[in-house]
């Protein structure tokens, strides 16, 4: 058994008839850790979830948790536990009898299992609503009801399905800032699948990025943004724009780009198509002269001071050790 992993993917592959949707993945997640699955939709990123669940059944290939091979056996034998998008509460039980469901359903005595389910609903800050039913809860309080209940098993790994989709672009700050401390403080693996660049950036200390059943890319949420390994990493990231450099594709980083002349270092030509006031950045999109898209993010005083709008032509720059060459066209 190697300790340094929770969860090891060996060679796993998902087929539904004649379509492949994982295909010969290996992967090993740290020891508690904070994991994001990240891609565009169909990728494979929730099949490799369900599997790591044990609710699809791999068809080759290994799963370990923590070094044992789980790759036959039940969901409520592998010590992980799931967290839906739906959040998937009983309507008619209150927020303590569903946090203390499967307890009961193992047989512990109703007083145990009431001062657990206190216990993780004062966890995840749901103290005070112990008696609600899940009706009188707003979308991130049904959340964390959720979240206590599969918490009080006390998994090896917890397995979490866009946990965040339904919520409002604030509360869904909060609570990725909720996700991450209860990682830290309880010290247990967290294998999170999400669509969203920003929060897989802002919550992983590991993203895997996935494309058409393959792992395109897994490291570090720095390294993955700085040192793209494709133009489909690069694009699907954000923020980057993907050029033609001397010795093939590069991508340099929107906000590493500015506005100026050819004489300022690497240039493209080009036009610009539309600009977004974001606060503190400007972004000014442009469809280049070679037929590419590309953006530059400006800050906000810099732009006020010699503005362009849609329409205009414009050179983007970008000093050279900036530019990266992608290794994979």
């Amino acid at each position: 058994m190697d300790s340094r992993f929770d969860v090891e993917l060996v060679s796993v592959s998902k087929r539904y008839g004649t379509t492949l949707a994982v295909d010969n993945i290996s992967l090993r997640i740290p020891a508690a850790s904070y994991c994001c699955l990240l891609g565009p939709s169909g990728c494979g990123k929730t099949t490799t979830l369900r599997m790591i669940a044990g609710h699809e059944a791999i068809s080759s290939g290994d799963i370990l948790i923590r070094g044992e091979n789980v790759s036959d056996l039940a969901p409520i034998r592998r010590g992980t536990a799931m967290m839906f998008q739906s959040y998937a509460l009983f309507p008619h039980l209150t927020c303590l009898d569903n946090v203390a469901f499967s307890l009961k359903m193992r047989g512990v005595g109703k007083a145990e299992r009431h001062a657990k389910a206190r216990e993780f609903l004062g966890l995840v800050q749901m103290g005070d609503f112990v008696q609600r039913l899940p009706a009188q809860l707003s979308g991130g309080q049904q959340q964390r009801v959720a979240l206590a209940r599969a918490l009080i098993m006390r998994p090896k790994v917890l397995l979490l399905d866009e946990p965040l989709s339904a919520l409002d672009p604030f509360l869904r700050i909060k609570v990725r800032e909720e996700l991450k401390r209860l990682q830290r403080e309880l010290g247990i693996t967290f294998i999170h699948v999400t669509h969203s660049q920003d929060e897989a950036m802002a919550m992983a200390d590991m993203m895997v990025v996935m494309q058409d059943g393959h792992i395109r890319q897994a490291g570090s949420p720095r390294e993955v943004f700085e040192r793209p390994v494709s133009p489909f990493i690069a694009r699907f990231i954000g923020s980057h724009n993907v050029l033609n450099g001397p010795d093939g594709l590069i991508a340099v980083r929107a906000d590493r780009c500015r506005l100026g002349t050819p004489g300022d270092g690497p240039f493209v030509n080009g036009r610009v198509t539309a600009v977004e006031y974001q606060g503190a950045m400007v972004r000014v999109a442009m469809a280049t002269d070679p037929g590419t898209e590309a953006s530059a993010l400006v800050p906000d005083r810099e732009f006020y001071a010699d503005p362009v709008a849609p329409g205009d032509p414009a050179t983007l720059t970008w000093a050279e050790q900036d530019a990266h060459t992608l290794m994979d066209a």
